[in-house]
């Protein structure tokens, strides 16, 4: 199957800039091949499957008319839309896939991630994501009333633009050593993740990684078919 790749859109209400960049990489690009992996935050930010608004139901039509179509949709985890279920899956016809996952794409054998987990020299964020990511604080919050979820996300996201300022440009990329790891583990030589917002084509030690970008004035995507091609479109 031929397939689109894409991370860190951050889609938000504030930035319609995107949703429309967005809506118009599926009727286009993402409509040329066979399935969309979304490989991490899709959204800047997701409290829960019962949290609804115009701008939100927006993005699921477009997303349910890509996969009405007959297009298949694979959606990851990212460090901001981790608390995507099964609810949201359901209703736009995709599937959730587990960080890491090896799959063949065109006869391709890659391993795809968002990417956090590799950033391991960045501690602070490690031991947030390990207790955000803990079941019992995931089913704690989601039993929060909505309005208390928005909060605790805006003060959250406040407290990481904070001390991202101050972090080293080296710590917030990924370690190659957890990388290397990577590669050993699933015997693979085709690696693919977002985060770092770094768009690039790495040549490794066991293979070779590729590193989708964030939209923000531009974005980048991953097209695999015959071959695996990095294309940059401007927003």
């Amino acid at each position: 199957m031929s397939a689109c790749l894409i991370s860190d859109l951050h889609l938000q209400e504030q930035r319609p800039e995107l949703t429309k960049a967005f809506k118009n990489f599926l009727n286009t690009h993402a409509s040329s091949s066979e399935s969309l992996f979304i490989l991490g935050d899709l959204f800047e930010v997701w409290i829960g499957d019962d949290f609804e608004n115009d701008f939100i139901l927006d993005i699921k039509s477009a997303l349910k008319k890509f996969t009405s179509s007959g297009k298949k949709i694979y959606l990851m985890h990212g460090n901001r839309d981790f608390l995507l279920g099964k609810k949201f899956c359901n209703e736009i016809g995709g599937d959730l896939i587990d960080d890491p996952t090896k799959i063949n794409i065109n006869n391709y054998e890659v391993v795809l991630m968002h990417g956090d987990s590799l950033c391991i020299d960045d501690l602070n964020y490690q031991s947030f994501r390990k207790v955000v990511r803990d079941s019992k604080w995931k089913k704690d919050f989601l039993q929060k009333d909505i309005s208390e979820r928005i909060e605790i996300a805006k003060n959250l996201r406040d407290v990481s633009k904070i001390e991202n300022k101050d972090k080293a440009f080296e710590i917030m990329d990924v370690n190659i050593m957890a990388v290397n790891e990577i590669f050993q583990k699933f015997n693979n030589e085709i690696l693919i993740h977002g985060h770092t917002h770094r768009p690039n084509i790495h040549n490794e030690k066991y293979g070779t990684r590729y590193v989708l970008g964030d939209w923000e004035k531009q974005y980048h995507f991953l097209k695999i078919d015959d071959s695996i091609e990095l294309i940059k479109e401007e927003i």
